[in-house]
């Protein structure tokens, strides 16, 4: 799914999300709803800075930050990241935070499968056999049963 699709799916299914964003590992934005270019900048640079920032409390060799959550009075703001691009979000006061993250890490999939779309080299299919028919089964005369007594 290309992200302008994956961003219009996103804000028609969660009404809590005000603004979103999908931006690279550089915080270059590849797509955001709304039409503010330097609100999704914005938003990309300061959900790469949290990432960054939470990155640095020490996840441990081998583990990888997935999602953030920040919440204000105004609203909460929410980074789910993946493989080369990230997804972030803010959204109106008091949200349900499992929700937000369900609606953005299925976004982000979709994404991510587009991905694996364009990369995935064409096979070669093979000429499928015909198979045999097989004879028609006789069909069995049900069985008599006597009648109770």
């Amino acid at each position: 799914m290309d992200t302008a699709s994956a961003l219009a799916d996103l804000s028609e299914i969660s009404s809590q999300i005000e603004a979103a964003v999908v931006f690279d590992s550089e915080g270059g934005v590849l797509g955001s709803t709304g039409a503010d270019e330097i609100h999704a900048r914005r938003l990309a640079r300061a959900a790469l800075d949290l990432v960054a920032a939470a990155g640095q409390v020490g996840l441990g060799e081998g583990r990888r930050l997935t999602q953030i959550e920040g919440s204000l009075r105004e609203g909460s703001v929410f980074v789910v990241t993946g493989e080369g691009r990230s997804l972030a979000a803010t959204t109106t006061p008091d949200p349900t935070s499992g929700l937000v993250l369900y609606d953005l890490r299925t976004c982000l999939r979709s994404l991510a499968g587009e991905a694996a779309e364009h990369a995935a080299k064409p096979r070669r299919s093979r000429k499928k056999e015909p198979l045999e028919k097989e004879p028609p089964r006789k069909k069995k005369p049900p069985k008599a049963t006597e009648p109770d007594a």
